[in-house]
């Protein structure tokens, strides 16, 4: 069981539970490599200044749109493994709600076992782009709201 305080949708619920069962770090790295390469390709003209996670020694793109009431994500990096990390995140939190996204908590992240793998700069850039989506979230549901 997760040590979340809030429940984890069930997508995200299941990415972190695969990486609970590989106790080898070379495991979750190549767990996240297999994630790198199943992202669909962002437009290039989407990696703008403005979709940059702040935070990150590699260069990383996150961009959100609402369909049909649910965040659709797209993201990209220079860097494999970092690209593997937003690939998770992507899985994990692409098709809900905003306001749903707005309540997940960061230390699912911990639940994962990727920090004692990852470099601490690494672990932070994952940090950093789920804050960054989480923001996205936030502000499509603020807009949402605004229109109504």
């Amino acid at each position: 069981m997760s040590s979340s305080e809030t429940v984890l949708p069930p997508q995200l619920a299941k990415i972190v539970d695969r990486f609970q069962r590989r106790a080898d770090p070379k495991q979750k790295y190549k767990q996240l490599l297999w994630y790198a390469q199943k992202l669909p390709a962002m437009p290039e003209g989407a990696k703008t200044e403005g979709n940059k996670v702040k935070g990150c020694v590699s260069q990383v793109y996150i961009t959100a749109t609402l369909e049909d009431g649910k965040v659709q994500y797209q993201g990209d990096s220079d860097a494999q493994l970092v690209k593997g990390l937003v690939a998770f995140l992507i899985e994990g939190l692409n098709d809900l709600p905003p306001g749903k996204i707005a309540q997940i908590e960061p230390d699912f992240i911990e639940d994962t076992g990727l920090k004692v793998s990852l470099t601490p700069s690494r672990a932070n850039g994952f940090f950093n782009i789920f804050q960054m989506m989480k923001q996205q979230a936030l502000n499509l549901a603020l807009n949402l709201n605004s229109d109504s």
